[in-house]
């Protein structure tokens, strides 16, 4: 029945079986599935849509350079990775320095360099992966302009690399940037151009994380319906996971457990408290605190829900943990702290949130 309320599934089967519990002759649901309100969705435009203008990697007209081979491409690979990893570490105004100048290296590495059509692809896929990782470290620096620069630099690479899974990671990562800074219908554009860039064919993983960002998408635009309907597909996506499929080294990170995560701030961001509550202590309960600020990040959010669901004892318990973890480098985690203190204020006369907004 919760699947059919949120856009999931339409029931054929279960319908008479519905009808016996619900008390209601089966005729009534049957209307009720014919005329069952169908939002319409946005007109679907694709990643190219988004590109800059011009053409930002065009070789340049004599290169002098060096001659470009397999070699200098995987070491490149390697620093992007490295570069991934240390972002689970170390945060935005901290890392922004050594994310441009890799950056630009590899994009002069490209422009200046000799090189065969296949390393030239390889090249830009790398250069796509940097700048997703470049932009996002930008965004959690607050440089959301220079962030936006970079995502259109990644998926004009993306896009000349034929690579439409690469292509529509970085799309999707400029998609939740506009989500979070008040660009929400491009952002709904975008989040489903990059999904619909991946293709049915990307790995489970991939699909999993671009529904998750068309969902954030939806839910900041205040579209409910789609944001479920996402959730759900994303939920299914993630399930048909396995072993056996392989997914690129830049979704390392996506699991079940950030699935629980979106899924828990989508019903905090809906006021759905009682939903998101379990979902949150649940991964808490299990996360890595070496990565102190999604820590910081998931706790704001779950302080927010206890909030909404009217325990300002333990929303404030939690903002506290949140507080100590610090983050100063990370724009976002100041900005969910912000949030946080903000939505608090309402219960400023409990002795516990009183000495929190003091301190």
């Amino acid at each position: 029945m919760s699947r059919w309320e949120i856009g999931i599934r339409s029931p054929r089967e279960w319908l008479p079986f519905l009808a016996q519990v619900l008390q209601v002759p089966r005729e009534i649901l049957e209307r009720a599935k014919a005329v069952q309100p169908v939002e319409s969705a946005p007109p679907m435009r694709s990643v190219a849509d988004f590109l800059p203008e011009g053409d930002p990697l065009a070789p340049l007209g004599a290169r002098t350079g060096r001659r470009i081979g397999a070699g200098q491409v995987g070491d490149l690979a390697q620093r992007v990775h490295g570069l991934r990893l240390a972002d689970d570490l170390v945060y935005g105004k901290d890392l922004i320095g050594p994310a441009l100048r890799e950056l630009q290296a590899a994009v002069k590495l490209y422009r200046d360099g000799t090189h065969t059509e296949e390393v030239g692809r390889e090249l830009l896929g790398a250069i796509g992966e940097l700048a997703q990782i470049a932009g996002w470290v930008a965004s959690d620096a607050g440089e959301h302009a220079e962030a936006e620069r970079i995502y259109r630099l990644g998926m004009s690479a993306a896009q000349a690399a034929g690579d439409g899974v690469l292509s529509g990671n970085v799309a999707g990562s400029l998609a939740y940037q506009w989500s979070n800074t008040g660009r929400t219908a491009d952002a709904v554009g975008l989040a489903r151009a990059a999904l619909e860039d991946a293709g049915p064919d990307a790995p489970a993983k991939a699909r999993a994380l671009y529904l998750d960002r068309v969902a954030w998408a939806h839910t900041r635009a205040g579209q409910d319906r789609p944001a479920m309907t996402a959730l759900g597909k994303a939920a299914e996506a993630l399930s048909e996971d396995s072993a056996d499929i392989e997914s690129p080294s830049y979704l390392y990170w996506m699991d079940a457990g950030e699935l629980q995560v979106m899924e828990a701030r989508v019903f905090t961001e809906l006021r759905r408290p009682l939903r998101a509550v379990p979902l949150l202590t649940d991964v808490l309960r299990r996360y890595d605190a070496s990565h102190a600020r999604e820590l910081a990040l998931y706790l704001s959010w779950l302080a927010v829900a206890y909030a909404d669901a009217n325990e300002p004892e333990a929303a404030a318990g939690t903002a506290s943990r949140m507080l100590t973890l610090g983050q100063s480098g990370s724009e976002r985690t100041a900005e969910r702290t912000r949030i946080v203190l903000e939505r608090l204020r309402a219960y400023r006369d409990v002795p516990e949130v009183a000495e929190l907004l003091a301190s």
